[in-house]
């Protein structure tokens, strides 16, 4: 039987207490759960066990929307009313429709606590100077994020985006050993320095690399090629900002990402076409599905956050260890295969200096999952390409090859696809 959450053997019986009276509490501050539990027909009060959670009926995302709807601005799923709200912020998903994430005084505690926790995993230290290339707007990969960096005691730079000149300044002369951003403006960054100073990245000593925000930091070639780029090593952390910025954070030296968020949310990993629990062993793969202990805004009961890992081996102590692979919701469908974009992308990185790696799949102008074949992939040649129709050939092997799945593949001058100062659009509809 599977142990949802990943929760540690000592904690298990402390968890289930704090969220059991969680349970018990939650129909009379949220209607949405009152109604939600009455129509399944449970008693979610009456949780034995964190193997019950399984009898609990899921949050899906397009739920919380049409609770903001019914009830703005936060929803009939909110916990508290607007006025126990100290800051908001927003999550987008993949329609682009923000909805509203209301954080109390004590969420806002508890995600400094989870956060603080991830980086010091991923090995920040009250020595570094964090030079932080992230929004500090309404995205929760900002604020929540310097109020961690804080915690640890580490020198926060908080540059933001769209400043990469004053992010230049910076490394010349704050001293930086860490940079904190998502992967795509990790290596927009790097190409900015290269292309428009005139410089190496690595001249300016980075030793640490914090990555999240969307999958990448995980592939093999894309993480290679950044540490080259850098001269510094990648570690990422995984979050959610509908439940909290990071709940996982990889340590140095290790094959993946750990649980950190403590005692504040149990994580369950499922079928994504079943719904059924999936055990977090070695080589599994499956959807997070997140719960909150403690939360009092955002009370999330079973969320399916869409995000697709696989279980990449287990800490000394026995946790899983995982990688993100993508998101459910950017998957396609190619003759039966299940293709991520994240996956075309990391392949064609491993051609660089060939290729400089950076890619966009294009999609019919249709909703759902399914592509008819071939893959259509635009990718862009490198400062090294050689015979064009040869790497273009090149490409589509390697993606038949490892991912199965016929490809065209139309090649680019370098600079032609958009970058991205924040997530990687790695899909266009034409």
């Amino acid at each position: 039987m599977s142990k949802p959450g990943f929760v540690a053997d000592e904690d298990r019986d402390a968890v289930t207490a704090m969220l059991r009276a969680q349970l018990e509490g939650l129909p009379a501050r949220s209607p949405f759960y009152a109604d939600l539990f009455a129509a399944h027909g449970v008693d979610a009060g009456a949780l034995e066990s964190l193997d019950d959670l399984r009898k609990l009926p899921f949050t899906g995302k397009q739920e919380l929307r049409e609770s903001q709807a019914a009830a703005p601005p936060l929803g009939r799923h909110a916990g508290v009313d607007l006025t126990e709200v100290i800051r908001v912020h927003a999550s987008t998903g993949t329609t682009g429709t923000p909805s509203w994430v209301g954080v109390t005084r004590r969420d806002s505690e508890a995600w400094t606590e989870m956060v603080a926790r991830a980086f010091r995993t991923m090995g920040a230290t009250r020595e570094d100077v964090v030079l932080h290339g992230a929004g500090l707007t309404l995205f929760v990969g900002g604020l929540p994020i310097r109020d961690a960096i804080e915690r640890i005691g580490s020198t926060m730079v908080p540059i933001g985006t769209g400043a990469s000149e004053k992010a230049v300044l910076a490394l010349e002369t704050l001293g930086i050993t860490a940079l904190h951003a998502t992967p795509s403006y990790v290596r927009y960054l790097a190409e900015y320095i290269r292309e428009r100073k005139g410089r190496d990245p690595r001249e300016f000593g980075i030793r640490k690399i914090f990555v999240g925000g969307e999958p990448g930091g995980g592939e093999p070639a894309f993480r290679a090629h950044v540490e080259r780029e850098w001269g510094g090593k990648v570690t990422e952390g995984l979050g959610n900002a509908d439940m909290a910025p990071v709940l996982f954070g990889e340590a140095p030296g290790t094959d993946g990402m750990r649980f950190t968020g403590g005692r504040h949310v149990v994580v369950e990993l499922i079928d994504p076409d079943t719904g059924e629990p999936v055990d977090p062993e070695p080589g599994a793969t499956g959807e997070l599905v997140y719960t909150s202990v403690d939360r009092e805004c955002c009370p999330l009961v079973r969320f399916r956050t869409r995000d697709r890992i696989v279980v990449t081996g287990l800490a000394h102590d026995g946790a899983p260890l995982i990688r993100c692979v993508g998101r459910t919701d950017d998957m396609l469908i190619v003759l039966g295969v299940n293709v991520f974009p994240t996956a075309v992308r990391d392949l064609v990185q491993t051609l660089h200096p060939r290729t400089s790696g950076v890619v966009q799949i294009i999609r019919p102008d249709r909703s759902g999952h399914r592509v008819d074949p071939p893959l259509r992939v635009e990718a862009e040649w490198g400062a090294e390409p050689g015979d064009h129709d040869t790497l273009r050939r090149d490409i589509e092997d390697l993606i038949r090859t490892r991912l199965t799945v016929p490809a065209a593949v139309t090649l680019v001058p370098p600079g032609t696809i958009a970058r991205s100062e924040m997530k990687s659009q790695l899909t266009r509809v034409e």
